[in-house]
């Protein structure tokens, strides 16, 4: 009979990088993660872009364990070169890019591993460890999310060929997650969405949360439709609100069914609190707002604030990236 602990002690055949570029030494979050990854897989890959003495301390701490390098290029989206340079140093085919908020368990890495096998890009759902309110109040966008094409985690599995080919991605968008998923398509690659999929990611500080909310309504500059329905969401609760609060309320219980349905599908009960459901309408409140704050933010200041710059495109429209590699192939020499 085959030897099942040694089968598991096998190292997968996956490259897993992580771009970073943090202001104060990230080695106490995490070392421990970085260790168990190279146990796991066959590399780990930190591309940092931290600068000075925070980028020694973390050489300090994971140069033993795994591959520890700066980025080859600069963007106006740090993370966007950080995974650039990762992948094309890779060694496997078959690359995870993870945040440094995300947590794999070997499971889980195995069936990405399984997946990239037939598909060129893998989007797998994130849900969050621990839960502190602000975790609740996003888990909400995550399951309405899950009513259509899957929500948008902090990590992607891809095949290194593909993405190289194309040349990598672009770096002056904000939504870089949906700008990669749009460049691989856009060169022929497979998406696969495994709802069942589920990738823990460690909330962020309560502040970060708060900084975070128009600048993530802003993504949805790249899917207009989705853009407008979301901005039709205030003239709607005023219109709603004039006919009697309970018209309110009953939008409110239909947020909170849909969030359900969301939560139910592809065992997302698994992993999403029975109250998830419950923090809908509250989601639905704060995009109602924010999504108008970001069209002032592109209205009067051409684009949102991205560190020290601003962004002003989210992501490009794929059939313009498909235009672009077809141009691409037909200039280069055969």
């Amino acid at each position: 009979m085959p030897d099942r602990s040694a089968s598991r002690a096998t190292p997968l055949a996956l490259t897993y990088v992580l771009p970073i570029a943090a202001r104060t030494s990230q080695a106490r979050a995490l070392t421990g993660y970085l260790r168990r990854l190279a146990r796991t897989v066959d590399e780990v890959i930190v591309v940092d872009g931290s600068l000075g003495e925070t980028f020694e301390a973390h050489a300090r701490s994971w140069s033993a364990h795994v591959r520890h390098i700066r980025p080859e290029i600069r963007t106006t989206n740090g993370k966007v070169a950080g995974v650039v340079t990762g992948v094309r140093a890779a060694r496997n085919e078959c690359v995870v890019v993870g945040d440094d908020d995300v947590r794999y368990r070997r499971a889980e890495l195995a069936r990405m591993l399984r997946l990239l096998q037939t598909h060129e890009v893998v989007r797998p759902q994130n849900f969050f460890r621990p839960l502190p309110w602000h975790a609740r109040w996003d888990t909400a966008r995550s399951l309405l999310n899950r009513l259509g094409d899957g929500d948008w985690p902090g990590t992607l599995g891809v095949r290194k060929s593909v993405l190289v080919e194309a040349g990598g991605y672009s770096g002056e968008v904000l939504f870089e997650n949906l700008e990669l998923v749009r460049t691989m398509r856009a060169a022929g690659g497979r998406e696969a969405v495994p709802l069942d999929l589920f990738v823990a990611r460690r909330p962020p500080e309560t502040r970060h949360f708060v900084s975070q909310r128009v600048r993530q309504a802003y993504d949805e500059w790249a899917r207009p439709g989705r853009f407008a329905a979301e901005l039709a969401l205030l003239p709607a609760a005023v219109l709603a609100g004039r006919k009697g609060p309970g018209w309110l309320l009953a939008a409110a219980a239909c947020s909170v069914a849909a969030a359900e349905v969301g939560r139910r599908k592809g065992n997302g009960r698994a992993v999403f609190p029975a109250s998830s459901a419950l923090w809908a309408p509250a989601w639905l409140a704060e995009r109602a707002v924010t999504s108008w704050m970001a069209l002032g933010t592109r209205l009067l200041f051409g684009g949102v604030r991205y560190r020290t710059s601003r962004l002003r495109n989210a992501a490009t429209p794929e059939h313009e990236l498909r235009a672009k590699l077809q141009e691409r192939s037909a200039t280069e020499p055969a």
